[in-house]
């Protein structure tokens, strides 16, 4: 794969990496079931907005990522590939921790639905939850995220430098068909330049009956 190539298939990659984990973001990841004060149930939707409010965020910071990648220098590309991996693993984590605990990551909800608040109260008002796929979707993505950042890391010395639109331009002397130095057609020698006419002198000559074409 050509460098130029490899450059947009990898930034490509993280912005499609990004989109992903923000899609799941805004999708139901908990189906959660709480025992309400009057001993009725409810059954709540938790999204991922509840149970991981951070990856919107993070995946905010992947496209920003992706955009500073596309003029970034080759320190600058090694740095911000590891920003990458340090975001995949942030992402990864924060839909860990949502499946892990499911009751947990519905506390907002449970407590906004009941009034009910504290850890082990709020397990006590989740009688059940059932996760959802888009949470493994999260964290699908952030491995996309990291492997990229790997990548990035590993490949930046080939990718192609940022271009510029302007190009300095130096004039060197041109050799003369012998190979000497050919002379510029410009000097800085005044006395090779003729001297202006002095229009008041030739008046003042031509009265005094002397011809001024004569000097």
């Amino acid at each position: 794969m050509s460098p130029r190539r490899l450059k947009l298939v990898l930034i490509l990659a993280i912005l499609g990496a990004s989109a992903l984990a923000m899609l799941a973001w805004t999708q139901v990841w908990v189906h959660a079931e709480v025992g309400l004060p009057d001993a009725g149930t409810q059954v709540l939707q938790i999204d991922g907005a509840i149970a991981a409010p951070a990856l919107t965020a993070l995946a905010l910071s992947g496209f920003a990522l992706a955009a500073a990648l596309t003029i970034a220098g080759r320190l600058i590309r090694v740095v911000l590939g590891a920003l990458e991996v340090l975001l995949g693993f942030s992402v990864f984590l924060a839909a860990y921790l949502a499946v892990e605990d499911p009751s947990q990551a519905s506390a907002a909800a449970v407590t906004a639905a009941t009034g009910v608040a504290g850890h082990e109260s709020i397990q006590l008002s989740v009688l059940g939850t059932v996760v959802t796929a888009w949470p493994f979707v999260a964290m699908g993505a952030a491995v996309i995220m990291a492997a990229t950042g790997v990548i990035v890391i590993m490949t930046s010395a080939r990718w192609p430098g940022p271009t510029r639109k302007y190009q300095g331009v130096r004039f060197e002397p041109v050799a003369a068909p012998d190979g000497s130095p050919k002379a510029s057609p410009v000097t800085d020698d005044v006395s090779a330049e003729p001297a202006a006419a002095d229009s008041v002198g030739d008046w003042d000559d031509l009265s005094r009956g002397e011809d001024p074409t004569a000097r």
